[in-house]
């Protein structure tokens, strides 16, 4: 079964362009047709594993990599479906205030994990075993993502996803816009 690019509805942003998104989602295409490639290609080599065993090792490494860029991007993507919306009375916004005192103590936390150096995801899980939010920096696209925790909240921090309106040293202005356009109804719907 192959994976289809999902389509999404995201109005005009306020400080992320229409340019932005259109280029953006084009890349998210991408992943999505790479992860189909690979996988068809590891289904071919399969035939003749002795043969083919380092490009099937190879392969299968970077499925994690393409699977991991097409899931993050749709989560990403749907959060901006529909508008701004602001974070509901909810089970989200009750342990966000449990676990940092408030909100605006979590954001200023959330946004220092956004500013880490380098290429990845700033993300905001959820631990269903223990209830309680966890967030982090993923590496790339794969690399640190949290085994057996919901993702709640998804923020790309690769240079495609602010540099058409915002320089390297200004990529804080990106998150704010972000978090401007966000729609916490999405968000708060994936913790139940």
């Amino acid at each position: 079964m192959k994976y289809e690019p999902l389509a999404f509805d995201i109005p005009e942003l306020d400080g992320i362009s229409t340019e932005s998104i259109e280029d953006h989602i084009g890349l998210y295409q991408g992943y999505v047709k790479h992860v189909n490639l690979i996988r068809d290609k590891i289904n071919a080599y399969s035939n003749d594993p002795d043969n083919n065993s380092y490009a099937i090792s190879e392969m299968q490494r970077r499925l994690g990599f393409e699977f991991g860029g097409m899931r993050n991007h749709e989560y990403y993507f749907s959060q901006l479906e529909g508008g701004h919306k602001e974070l509901p009375d909810s089970p989200l916004k009750d342990k966000i205030d449990e676990q940092w005192g408030s909100f605006e103590t979590w954001l200023n936390r959330f946004h220092t994990i956004a500013l880490t150096r380098g290429i990845g995801w700033a993300m905001l899980y959820h631990d269903p075993h223990t209830d309680q939010l966890v967030q982090t920096w993923v590496d790339e696209q794969h690399l640190g993502q949290l085994p057996d925790l919901d993702l709640v909240l998804a923020l790309d921090m690769w240079e495609h996803s602010y540099m058409r309106d915002y320089r390297a040293p200004d990529k804080g202005k990106y998150v704010d816009a972000f978090f401007r356009n966000l729609n916490w109804e999405v968000v708060s719907g994936r913790m139940v």
